[in-house]
């Protein structure tokens, strides 16, 4: 499984469309078969940062996403929005494996 994160610098007078935004990815990237995470707006501390996390079975499947996300019109769309509202400053992307399942010291030979 690989986690992508996307950092988002937004426009703080924008939350109301960014969330808009957020609420249409979700449901985007729950369609095209990965597993949204949630997107994390502002609350307290920096009025201009967001966060976003959903994952794909593999590195091809979020590969085989994104082709399909360039030629898909709801994407499209939303990506209009954001340029319309200009809610988005700047993003970073980041990958990550996520570890899903804990165990015991024991258990990892960390203890007798």
């Amino acid at each position: 499984m690989i986690t992508c994160t996307l950092t988002y610098r937004i426009d703080p007078y924008q939350v109301d469309a960014f969330e808009t935004y957020a609420k249409v990815w979700i449901h985007l990237v729950t369609r095209m078969g990965g597993t949204h995470h949630g997107y994390f707006l502002p609350h307290e501390g920096a009025n201009d940062l967001a966060w976003a996390m959903f994952s794909f079975p593999s590195l091809a499947a979020y590969e085989a996403y994104r082709a399909e996300m360039a030629e898909d019109s709801e994407c499209q769309a939303a990506f209009a929005f954001a340029a319309k509202t200009r809610c988005i400053l700047s993003y970073e992307r980041s990958f990550t494996r996520p570890v899903l399942q804990g165990a015991t010291p024991s258990e990892l030979g960390l203890i007798a």
